[in-house]
C-alpha cells in the first residue's frame, strides 16, 4: 500500500506517507500493541488518522474510530466497552472532553505537535492545551519505521449507530488470505479502484464506509485528497482544478451540490469524474437522476452494513432502469428474502433480508452475544433487520427497517414508503417518518418535514397532498415543520431524537 495523500494543500508522497504509518506502527508496537488489541482513535479526517489506521491494521490489531461528535459519557462508554489499550485523540477534540475517564486505555494527544506546558515539562511531552497528556508526535517521531511483515488483518472495530440504545462494538475475526483477496475485490467493485485514480474523501472517516473507502484507495496506491469536512462548492473546485476521477459522496451531499445556483455549478468542469461511490442512506430516485444528468453515468450506490461489508451494487444505468433499487448482489454474495418462520418468499414479496457475505470475516458484539444470535437463521444466513424484496431480475428493493416498521391497528406500515413519496412533493427538502403512540391503534405515523427555502408548506397542506396519493391509513397523523432535521454526516437522520419525545414514559408495542 503506497498511496499519496493531499491535505490542506500539502502533498505527502508515497515514500513519506509509508514512512509515517510505519513509524506509527513502530510506536504502537513499542507500547505493547499486537494482534487482537484495540486502538481507539478520536480524530478528524487527516493523513495521521489514515496512517494510524494502516499502522494498527499492519499489527493485526483493530482500530476503533470514535465519533468526534460524542460527548464525554459516550466516549467513556466506547473506551470501557471496547477494552481499548491505547487512545489517541486530536488535541482540539480532547480539550472538549473535560473530566474524561479513559478507563484502561493509555491516552495521547495528536494534532499541534505541542510542547507547551507547565514549567519543568520535558519538550514534546504534551500537546498544546491538554495538560498532563503526552503528545503522540513525540512518541512516533522517536521510533524507527517498523519493517516487520504484516499480521493477519482484523479490520476496524466500529460501533453501530445506537438507534435503539447503546451502540454495539463489532469485534472482527482475523481475515484468511482468501478473504483478504475477496475483500479487496469487493472494494474495487464498490469504489471503482484503478491505477492512477485521484479520489476525494470528505465524509467523516469514523463511519464504516468512508473508513473502508480510505483503506481501498490506500490498497490501490492511489492519490487521496482528504478534506476535514464537506463543502459543496469546494468539492466542485477540487474536481475542476485537480482533475479528480473518483469520490465518496452520500445523498445529502448530492442534495447540497444540486442546491448550488446554476451559475456556480456551470463554473466547474466535472468531466474528469469516472466513479462516485455512495452508501450510508438511500438516495431518492430524483436526486440520483439529477446527479446522473449533471455528472454522467458515474454515480454508483451500494447497500451494506458495518457488520457484513457491501452486499449489492447499483450502477447509474441500472438506477435509471430500476429507480429505487439498492442494486444486485455482488459476486459471491447470497441474498434471500425470508418470512418470520425462515421460509423463502417469492419475488416481489417483502420480508426480512438475509445474506451471506463470504468475503467478510465473522464477528461478535462486545458483551452482547444475544444480539448477535438474533441475526442468524437456521440456514446460516444473517440479517440486519431490513425489510425488502427481490424483483424478477434479482434486484433488491429495501422497504424499511424492521425496527422502524409501524403497526397501526394490526396493519404494517413502512415509513420509508411515505418518505419516498414525500421527497417528490414540491417544496420538501428533507423528511423523516416514524411511529408515535396512539391510544386507539397502538401506533400512528408522524412526519417531520424540512421545507425548502421560500417554500410555503403547512402541515394540513402536506397531509392533503399525501391523501391524494397514498392510502389514508399511511398518511401521518402528525406533521411538524423544521428548519433542519438532525442528521449524521453520512446523511442518516437521527430518528430517535425526533421520535423519543413522543414516547417519553411509554413502552413501545413493537
Amino acid at each position: 500500500m503506497r498511496p499519496t495523500l493531499v491535505f490542506q494543500g500539502q502533498t505527502l508522497g508515497a515514500d513519506d506517507f509509508e514512512a509515517r504509518w510505519r513509524r506509527h506502527a513502530g510506536a504502537l508496537a513499542a507500547h505493547g500493541i499486537g494482534p487482537g488489541d484495540i486502538v481507539a482513535l478520536l480524530m478528524r479526517n487527516s493523513p495521521d488518522a489514515i496512517a494510524l489506521m494502516l499502522a494498527t491494521r499492519h499489527l493485526g490489531a483493530q482500530w476503533c474510530p470514535v465519533n468526534w461528535h460524542f460527548k464525554v459519557d459516550e466516549v467513556q462508554y466506547v473506551l470501557a466497552n471496547s477494552g481499548a489499550r491505547v487512545f489517541i485523540a486530536d488535541a482540539a477534540l480532547l480539550q472538549g472532553l473535560p473530566g474524561l475517564d479513559t478507563a484502561a486505555a493509555r491516552v495521547w494527544a495528536i494534532g499541534s505537535g505541542g510542547s507547551v506546558g507547565a514549567p519543568g515539562d520535558a519538550p514534546g511531552n504534551r500537546s498544546d492545551g491538554v495538560p498532563g497528556v503526552p503528545a503522540w508526535e513525540a512518541s512516533s517521531a522517536s521510533t524507527a519505521p517498523l519493517a516487520t511483515a504484516a499480521e493477519s488483518p482484523r479490520g476496524a472495530m466500529f460501533y453501530t449507530s445506537g438507534t435503539t440504545g447503546r451502540p454495539k462494538g463489532i469485534v472482527r475475526e482475523a481475515m484468511t488470505p482468501e478473504q483478504a483477496v475477496a475483500a479487496a475485490e469487493m472494494r474495487r467493485l464498490a469504489y471503482g479502484s484503478e491505477p492512477g485514480m485521484r479520489a476525494l474523501l470528505s465524509a467523516p472517516w469514523y463511519h464504516s464506509a468512508p473508513n473502508s473507502y480510505a483503506l481501498g484507495i490506500a490498497q490501490a496506491s492511489g492519490t487521496l485528497f482528504v478534506e476535514d469536512r464537506f463543502d459543496a462548492e469546494r468539492t466542485l473546485a477540487l474536481i475542476h482544478e485537480q482533475r479528480l476521477t473518483h469520490a465518496y459522496l452520500v445523498p445529502t451531499m448530492y442534495v447540497r451540490l444540486l442546491a448550488l445556483p446554476a451559475a456556480v455549478r456551470e463554473r466547474y468542469d466535472v468531466s474528469s469524474m469516472r466513479f462516485v461511490s455512495s452508501t450510508g442512506s438511500p438516495c431518492p430516485p430524483q436526486v440520483k437522476r439529477d446527479m446522473i444528468a449533471w455528472w454522467g453515468p458515474v454515480i454508483h450506490e451500494c447497500y451494506g452494513a458495518s457488520e457484513f461489508g457491501y452486499m449489492t451494487l447499483l450502477t447509474s444505468e441500472q438506477a435509471l432502469r430500476k429507480p429505487g433499487s439498492a442494486g444486485a448482489p455482488l459476486p459471491g454474495v447470497v441474498l434471500k428474502i425470508l418470512d418470520d418462520e425462515g421460509r423463502e418468499l417469492p419475488r416481489g414479496t417483502p420480508g426480512l433480508i438475509y445474506l451471506d457475505q463470504p468475503a467478510t470475516p465473522d464477528f461478535s458484539y462486545v458483551g452482547n452475544a444475544e444480539a448477535r444470535a438474533r441475526m442468524q437463521s437456521a440456514e446460516g444466513l444473517e440479517t440486519m433487520g431490513d425489510i425488502g424484496y427481490l424483483d424478477d431480475d434479482g434486484f433488491l428493493f429495501i422497504v424499511d427497517r424492521q425496527a422502524d416498521m409501524v403497526i397501526s391497528g394490526g396493519v404494517n406500515i413502512y415509513p420509508a414508503e411515505v418518505e419516498l413519496l414525500l421527497h417528490t412533493m414540491p417544496g420538501v427538502a428533507d423528511c423523516a417518518v416514524f411511529g408515535i403512540p396512539d391510544d386507539e391503534f397502538g401506533e400512528a405515523l408522524a412526519a417531520a418535514v424540512q421545507p425548502a427555502l421560500d417554500a410555503a408548506l403547512t402541515p394540513d397542506g402536506i397531509r392533503a397532498w399525501l391523501h391524494d396519493r397514498i392510502a389514508g391509513y399511511k398518511v401521518p397523523r402528525v406533521v411538524t415543520l423544521h428548519e433542519a432535521l438532525p442528521r449524521e454526516e453520512t446523511g442518516k437522520i437521527f430518528k430517535r431524537r425526533l421520535r423519543d419525545p413522543y414516547w417519553a414514559g411509554r413502552a413501545r408495542r413493537v
